[in-house]
């Protein structure tokens, strides 16, 4: 699929869900995969490691994978994309909604040298038990960056400098909704419920 959609022109991005019934070996496949694609069409923007968030997750639930990966183990995967993809994939990627304030703080020094965006109402991770929050304000996220002896700059999807006006209007966030996430044991629930309803 992300052949094809590079030999259309399309940019995409790379990812890997990690620390659920995986091994380290595949990893290592995974990005040697990634690698050889990317020299094959030069399509991919960059490379996110996602830690599996496992609270709510129906297979975790079930017993069938175990609760994530740990730090380390985090942080040797974004610190080994960035040598496994160098110079292929310039862009390593750390999602402070999986990893955290500390977690990207340690994968800055560790080859990423991206964060995953500002966010708002972020709903995904946090419904599967992530609980780093769902917004990251561009000034607490300047200030995490440059905490990290680094130099902050807004970038665009396929990372060019954004634009003057878009920088101001993301200085000037609005108030967030309160939104409510359902476990996903509610949700089956509930649709179960609809469903014999519906009968």
């Amino acid at each position: 699929v992300m052949a094809a959609a590079h030999g259309q022109g399309l940019r995409s991005t790379a990812t890997i869900m990690f620390g659920h019934v995986e091994r380290p070996v595949h990893w290592a496949r995974h990005l040697l995969r990634v690698r050889s694609l990317q020299a094959r069409t030069g399509g991919f923007t960059e490379f996110v490691p996602l830690p599996f968030v496992p609270m709510e997750a129906p297979i975790y639930r079930k017993g069938r994978t175990r609760r994530g990966p740990t730090t380390r183990e985090a942080l040797l995967l974004h610190a080994v994309a960035r040598l496994a993809l160098h110079p292929l994939v310039p862009n390593i990627q750390a999602s402070w909604v999986m990893l955290g304030r500390d977690g990207v703080a340690a994968c800055l020094d560790a080859g990423v040298n991206d964060l995953g965006g500002t966010l708002m109402n972020e709903s995904i991770s946090r419904a599967a038990g992530a609980a780093h929050g769902q917004e990251l304000p561009p000034d607490d996220m300047e200030a995490l960056i440059r905490g990290c002896g680094r130099t902050p700059r807004q970038r665009t999807t396929l990372y060019g400098d954004a634009p003057a006006e878009r920088i101001a209007v993301a200085a000037r966030p609005g108030p967030l909704e309160p939104v409510r996430s359902t476990p996903a044991r509610e949700y089956l629930r509930s649709r179960r419920d609809a469903a014999v309803a519906g009968q």
